[in-house]
């Protein structure tokens, strides 16, 4: 009985002791430590696994694999539903398969990943516009994740929650979060592969593609950096231009001013074109993305991120000629 009582006892205690470590080890680093190592986790790992995308109260399940072989990324997205669509990725060139329709659109790609192209990165300042902090360690995916919080201060910005591996750092889930707590977007594993070598083989199409036919997509848009004078008259506090390009976007007539602001984490485009016709004020979103468009004299401003809409309107309504 004493034997039996002792060893309990030793156990609970190891348990706990177990569980105290654990838990000062990860209050013990800083929650910017993370995002540095999310960053090289999502630049640098390999994997594959089985997505499931939210987005505008629609779900997706994804087959996705990456592979990263002297520098060049290769990425395959495989939609388990409907048409059985696949986007092949290498280095800076897209294939989006489709089998139903026999072809094959070939563009031109900016370089990020597809799945996480809306991270924040360690460049992203906080403490003015967010909080950032670690809330807890929990199971995804089957494997130990530290969950990261990332809270703003107003109703200009959304939220984020990001599990990351607690091994490598790498995001197992992400969210985006409304300012009333709702869920935007999610991109969560529910299975995934981090630690064996990805072969090759794993980035082929799924499907024959011999008899298919070949499209190229749009060119890549020609961008040249300018200096202009519309200025937003009421920025929510904290963005600030990142950039400001004239843009000949395929198919356009005329040049587009693209302005893009940012508070280190969000992001908001700001499209500036000289239209003929008059058009009404309008928004559109999905998921976390706002758009707003408004006419002013004869040009067309576009504000359009992945902010709310009343960030988006607020930029947009606010853009004058100095």
């Amino acid at each position: 009985m004493n034997k039996t009582n002792i060893s309990s006892a030793t156990l609970y205690l190891l348990a706990s002791g177990l569980l105290f470590c654990s838990q000062s080890a990860t209050a013990a680093e800083a929650p910017t430590d993370w995002l540095d190592r999310m960053s090289f986790a999502v630049q640098k790992a390999s994997y594959a696994g089985t997505v499931i995308r939210t987005k505008g109260g629609d779900a997706e399940a994804l087959k996705v694999v990456r592979r990263i072989d002297d520098g060049v990324i290769s990425e395959k997205v495989t939609i388990q539903e409907g048409n059985g669509l696949e986007i092949i990725r290498t280095g800076d060139e897209v294939h989006c398969i489709l089998p139903d329709k026999k072809s094959v659109l070939v563009e031109p790609w900016n370089n990020q990943s597809i799945l996480f192209s809306t991270l924040p990165d360690r460049h992203a300042q906080f403490g003015h516009e967010y909080d950032l902090s670690l809330v807890r360690e929990e199971r995804v995916a089957g494997r130990m994740a530290v969950l990261l919080a990332i809270r703003p201060h107003d109703e200009f910005r959304f939220g984020h929650r990001i599990w990351l591996d607690r091994k490598t750092g790498f995001p197992l889930r992400t969210e985006l979060v409304g300012s009333d707590g709702s869920l935007l977007e999610q991109v969560k594993f529910a299975d995934i592969n981090l630690e064996s070598n990805i072969s090759p083989d794993a980035l082929s199409p799924s499907v024959s593609i011999e008899n298919f036919t070949f499209h190229s997509g749009n060119a890549k848009r020609v961008e040249v950096d300018v200096e202009t004078d519309w200025v937003c008259n009421d920025l929510p506090s904290g963005f600030r231009v990142i950039s400001t390009k004239n843009e000949q976007l395929p198919g356009a007539d005329v040049p587009v001013t693209h302005i893009l602001y940012s508070d280190g984490l969000a992001t908001v485009s700001v499209f500036i074109a000289k239209v003929q016709i008059k058009k009404t004020a309008r928004r559109s979103n999905v998921g976390g993305s706002n758009a707003y468009s408004v006419q002013r004299n004869e040009y067309q401003i576009t504000a359009v991120g992945e902010v709310p809409a009343a960030t988006a309107r607020k930029i947009a309504v606010s853009m004058r000629k100095q």
